[in-house]
């Protein structure tokens, strides 16, 4: 049979001559715990440094600007951005995430509109419509010679066309004469040619036309100015071409 090593012996208790917990069979062998002053030493007496709370306007930009609400998250979160600028509060990155998430969903609007207008264009293509229907910037194809223009057909002004709306125009004709009412007309329109092609009427190889819609002065005009050549085709919008 093997004897079983003896457990090693331990110093005996300073300030006695024997150890006290070398009495007990249970602790024989076993070495002597630290003093309890050795326990807490560099165990720090400061208090936890406390959390920032969240600044509340940028946490709110945040999450409505995930929800697509651009009206409310863009304000929302430059007004966070300020706050935990000035007040130290957390936050600062979700304002910035805010805008940041706001701006694409701009795009993302705008591209969404582009394609509506787009859509709508086309889908007005070869249309016939009573020319008070027309709208500024709009191409259309038409007899421009004939003396009352009622009908024209929506063109594409990248393709060849005859004549383009430039301007809806103010006048006050209630009351005058024909030859009255169309100098009033005229001048009406060339005051707004200029504005849409880059060049005064009256330097210009363009003809000028007009519908009068109705004799009183209304908000949105009641003069429809149209730009054509007698006898020739546009190709392009006429707006800023200075011809």
């Amino acid at each position: 049979m093997t004897q079983p090593p003896r457990p090693p012996r331990t110093e005996p208790y300073a300030g006695s001559g024997v150890d006290p917990l070398a009495r007990s069979g249970r602790w024989a062998g076993r070495r002597a715990l630290p003093s309890a002053e050795t326990w807490v030493d560099g165990v720090s007496a400061e208090p936890p440094t406390p959390v920032r709370p969240t600044d509340t306007f940028s946490m709110a930009g945040f999450v409505l600007s995930i929800a697509g609400a651009v009206v409310l998250s863009v304000p929302l979160a430059l007004f966070g951005l300020r706050r935990t600028r000035r007040t130290g509060l957390r936050g600062r990155n979700l304002a910035l995430a805010g805008l940041v998430i706001s701006a694409c969903w701009l795009v993302i609007f705008g591209v969404i509109a582009g394609f509506v207008v787009l859509a709508d264009r086309e889908a007005g293509l070869g249309q016939a419509v009573p020319v008070e229907e027309l709208r500024v910037a709009q191409c259309f194809n038409a007899d421009l010679a004939q003396g009352a223009l009622l009908v024209a057909r929506i063109a594409d002004c990248a393709q060849p066309h005859t004549g383009e709306a430039y301007a809806r125009a103010k006048a006050k004709l209630t009351g005058l004469s024909p030859d009255d009412k169309a100098d009033t007309a005229t001048r009406a329109c060339a005051s707004s040619f200029e504005t849409f092609v880059g060049r005064r009427y009256e330097d210009s190889e363009l003809d000028m036309y007009y519908v009068v819609l109705e004799d009183r002065a209304v908000a949105d005009g009641n003069v429809l100015c149209m730009v054509g050549t007698p006898g020739e085709q546009l190709t392009g919008s006429m707006r800023g071409s200075r011809r």
